[in-house]
């Protein structure tokens, strides 16, 4: 897993509660096996029209926020089935971060797994960012994980709390293989005691 860098990005406001994770990445598109490739049907019925053009309504089809690597969303993001490759769609997609007031628990968790930052904040302060991000054309908002700050290039400060083990993890870059590997002497120690 590549570690975890500060993100410098206009926030795309996905103004919708209760974002499934059929709605992130529908069932039809779950037949690979590898983590990439998703990013093209991340939101796939949202984003486009049945007769295959992009839906000019939906928030990721407008100009100002197709290169976000911030997703702003309401409460319960990420509910509904567990599956993984929800965050492999936003990650491949292009998103480092993803602001709400509350996720589902197995999403939430799975963002740490594939390098997603899910920061948590009060319906003050998403509205906030929803607003700037919507009216200000030069907006950018900054995420600094090592300071767990989130600021704005319009004065706006905020302090965002994460679990010091999951930080640690996504600086380091380190997901649950590579904590395994950082014991490989110890993990072989043991083994060759039983292999003779």
């Amino acid at each position: 897993m590549e570690k975890f860098k500060t993100v410098e990005s206009r926030p795309a406001p996905l103004d919708s509660s209760n974002v499934d994770t059929d709605q992130i990445i529908p069932k039809q598109f779950l037949k690979r096996i590898e983590r990439t490739g998703f990013g093209q049907f991340l939101f796939f019925d949202w984003r486009f029209n049945d007769d295959g053009t992009e839906n000019d309504k939906f928030i990721l089809n407008d100009s100002r926020f197709k290169n976000s690597e911030i997703l702003l969303s309401q409460e319960n993001f990420g509910c509904g089935s567990s599956r993984e490759h929800a965050p492999w769609a936003l990650r491949d997609y292009g998103f480092k971060v993803i602001i709400s007031t509350s996720f589902a628990d197995i999403l939430y968790n799975n963002c740490f797994k594939n390098c997603i930052l899910p920061i948590i904040v009060d319906e003050k302060h998403l509205n906030y960012l929803f607003n700037s991000s919507l009216n200000f054309n030069d907006y950018k908002v900054i995420v600094n994980l090592d300071e767990m700050t989130l600021s704005d290039n319009k004065g706006f400060s905020y302090k965002f709390n994460i679990d010091p083990y999951r930080r640690k993890c996504l600086l380091e870059g380190l997901d649950d293989i590579s904590l395994t590997l950082m014991h490989e002497k110890k993990i072989t120690l043991y083994e060759n005691k039983f292999s003779k």
